[in-house]
């Protein structure tokens, strides 16, 4: 069995996230939705509450479980049977960020191979940055994010605002 690891910091998880994780749970028998760390991004949700995001999201997916790691992907893969990673290109920016990590992965763990879907035409405008930019503007993410996320995004915006 090969198993599909799906890596980001999915802050939030967005509906394009969400086409590719069931676009990749009907090729693979086993997916892993891991929410990594990124050191270039300050997060609006902390990792624990994003997994829980995305457990939910993912609810009715039987073949998907959710993880996190903060280690090195390359090492993280190595407790799973036959991973792959797979990640989504939206665009030429994601091409080339994600073809890079790619090749820092293959050099980390010379098994590895990474795999690319490309997004669906309706999300590749769709960011999590551009999630939280909209919500900070008090915007609708009806369009962009499950309804269970955009409902704690906005509790944490208005959290987030009344502690300023």
């Amino acid at each position: 069995m090969i198993t599909a690891i799906y890596p980001g910091t999915f802050d939030p998880i967005t509906l394009g996230h969400m086409d590719v994780i069931r676009r990749i749970s009907r090729l693979y028998e086993k997916v892993v939705v891991s929410v990594v760390m990124n050191i270039e991004k300050k997060p609006l949700f902390d990792i624990e509450e994003r997994v829980e995001l995305i457990r939910k999201a993912v609810r009715d997916l039987q073949n998907v479980e959710v993880s996190c790691s903060i280690e090195l992907l390359s090492d993280f893969v190595r407790n799973y049977e036959n991973p792959v990673i797979v990640k989504g290109l939206r665009n030429l920016v994601d091409y080339e960020y994600e073809t890079t990590m790619a090749v820092f992965n293959k050099k980390l763990n010379p098994d590895l191979e990474t795999f690319f879907i490309t997004a669906d035409q309706k999300y590749t405008y769709v960011s999590s940055t551009a999630v939280r930019q909209l919500a900070l503007y008090g915007s609708d993410l009806s369009e962009y994010v499950p309804a269970d996320v955009a409902e704690a995004v906005a509790k944490k915006i208005e959290y987030w605002r009344g502690t300023e």
